[in-house]
């Protein structure tokens, strides 16, 4: 005799993050690269790498490392190349709060 299956709860809402949707303004010196407009992080993010890989700025033996044309030099503080994670760090300087 087989037992009655039990009605199965459905999975959570997965929640966002809403301090990344909120949008964020650019200043000028990365708006050169992403736009000025007010943009939620993730979108700025997926601009930013967008435009690395548009200019083939991603070394092509070390992955992680980011390697600054004019435009991005100015966004990375003078700094000709840096990491992925270093990037983000910098970015942040250059959001308008």
């Amino acid at each position: 005799m087989a037992t009655p299956k039990k009605p199965t709860k459905p999975a959570p809402a997965k929640k966002t993050n809403a301090a990344f949707l909120k949008p964020v303004t650019p200043d000028d010196k990365l708006a050169a690269v992403v736009g000025s407009a007010p943009l939620p992080r993730t979108e700025l993010t997926s601009k930013l790498w967008a435009y690395i890989k548009e200019h083939k700025l991603q070394d092509p033996k070390k992955k992680t490392q980011i390697n600054a044309d004019a435009a991005l030099k100015a966004v990375f503080d003078g700094k000709g190349s840096v990491t992925m994670f270093e990037m983000n760090k910098l970015v942040n300087n250059h959001l308008k709060k």
